[in-house]
């Protein structure tokens, strides 16, 4: 996948990040042997400039695939993404109608992120992030190009997956009686927002999720439970989100109980816009700027 966040072994660290990160407390205290400080290093969290080139260095392996490969992981990471509707609504037919029920369905929906992520299949709202630090670096107009191209091919790829699995939900007797009113209702949730509130909840989505990607290199074996928990603040919050709402609203559509203005219009291009500041402005930069000292002292010896 093009999350950067997913890295966790050695072979991947950029060239001196490791060294970096084994310079961390503890990791060169006298009072220890050589074991003795390796471990330190392993149990230290890094530091953000060892997150940052992790990422950044992930970003520039996905500007550099080719338009081909990226499609096809975009495509695979549509697909999966579908799991989130289909298992929040498997959760929720199961369940009475009362206040607590979201607070238990909406652990279904971050099923399908967990496959993206673990998986490494491509999802625009984590590319955000990623593919974004290396034109932070470089500002420049090839590397704004090579971003663009990144994203629209990304999100053709996730958006195809979503069409396709929202077809495979719509033929009737599929699913129980209870599951198909279910995904109706979900489908027209996806929807039912004016254009800036959803713009607003989209940019929620954005920032939470690149954060996700963020936070997932310091994460080690607590990586699904990163995931599981921000996916879920999305899902309790009614957050928009590209690539899982896509899923819903499409479902509406091809099942007959919504249009296509209705996907277009109220879905696509306001969360579309709201995923894409909350994950480059508010995260990428935010997260970006404070280091930029440190670039600039490093540039300098």
């Amino acid at each position: 996948m093009g999350s950067g966040g997913t890295v966790p072994d050695d072979a991947k660290w950029p060239e001196g990040s490791k060294a970096d990160a084994a310079t961390s407390a503890g990791s060169v205290s006298p009072h220890l042997d050589e074991n003795e400080r390796d471990q330190a290093a392993q149990h230290t969290a890094p530091k953000a400039l060892v997150i940052h080139e992790v990422i950044r260095e992930e970003g520039e392996n996905e500007l550099s695939r080719s338009s081909s490969a990226v499609i096809y992981s975009g495509f695979a990471g549509g697909l999966s993404m579908g799991f989130s509707f289909l298992t929040l609504a498997f959760i929720r037919s199961a369940l009475p109608d009362t206040a607590w029920r979201p607070l238990i369905s909406s652990f279904g929906y971050t099923v399908g992120f967990m496959l993206v992520v673990l998986g490494r299949q491509e999802l625009f709202t984590e590319s955000t992030l990623t593919a974004v630090l290396p034109l932070l670096m470089r500002r420049d107009r090839a590397t704004l190009l090579a971003l663009l191209r990144f994203w629209a091919v990304v999100l053709i790829g996730n958006l195809a997956g979503t069409f396709i699995f929202a077809a495979l939900l719509t033929p009737t007797g599929v699913f129980s009686p209870g599951v198909e009113q279910t995904l109706v209702d979900i489908g027209r949730e996806s929807v039912s927002n004016p254009f800036w509130p959803t713009i607003l909840k989209s940019l929620l989505a954005g920032w939470l999720i690149a954060l996700m990607v963020w936070l997932l290199p310091s994460a080690r074996s607590a990586r699904m439970f990163v995931i599981i928990i921000l996916t879920y603040v999305v899902a309790i919050g009614q957050f928009s989100h590209i690539v899982a709402g896509s899923v819903e609203a499409a479902f509406l559509v091809f099942s007959g109980h919504g249009s296509v203005g209705d996907y277009v219009f109220r879905f696509l291009i306001p969360t579309l816009i709201g995923n894409t500041i909350g994950g480059v402005a508010l995260v990428a930069l935010l997260n970006h700027a404070p280091l930029v000292p440190e670039f600039r002292t490093e540039s300098q010896t």
